[in-house]
């Protein structure tokens, strides 16, 4: 077994563009949408809740990180076009069907599964993104 090399600064750097990415997306441009989908009409976050976000965000940068290391090792995949299709299929394989699946049995509106997977497509794409460009890959 070989040890992945993580650029940390790169992962923190993908998770802080997360983090961004959500506060533009979800407080600047699609808030009204989202209190109406969800029915939350409080949007300041305690400062505990911001911090936790932050920390879940570098969790699944490190994680994407080694999904993207591992795409390159196993399909010969590196560069941005890697780092896309590691976001993508991130996205596709964890967080559109586990969503999907919540979705179904808590009966929330369509609009909220769309609006909330559109954010994390975008997310993960720009993570991915980021991260393929400071991958060390391990030599072989």
């Amino acid at each position: 077994m070989r040890e992945v090399p993580v650029n940390f600064l790169a992962v923190a750097i993908a998770a802080v563009a997360n983090y961004i990415i959500a506060a533009i997306w979800y407080g600047a441009i699609f808030s009204k949408l989202w209190q109406k989908l969800t029915g939350i009409t409080d949007m300041k976050p305690k400062p505990v809740n911001m911090i936790l976000v932050l920390i879940s965000s570098f969790v699944m940068a490190y994680v994407l990180y080694h999904s993207i290391v591992f795409g390159d090792a196993y399909f010969g995949i590196s560069g941005l076009h890697g780092g896309l299709m590691g976001g993508f299929f991130n996205w596709l394989g964890f967080i559109a069907t586990v969503t999907l699946a919540t979705k179904l049995y808590e009966k929330k509106p369509w609009g909220l599964w769309l609006l909330d997977n559109a954010f994390w497509l975008i997310s993960l794409l720009v993570m991915g993104s980021i991260l393929s460009h400071w991958i060390v890959i391990p030599l072989k």
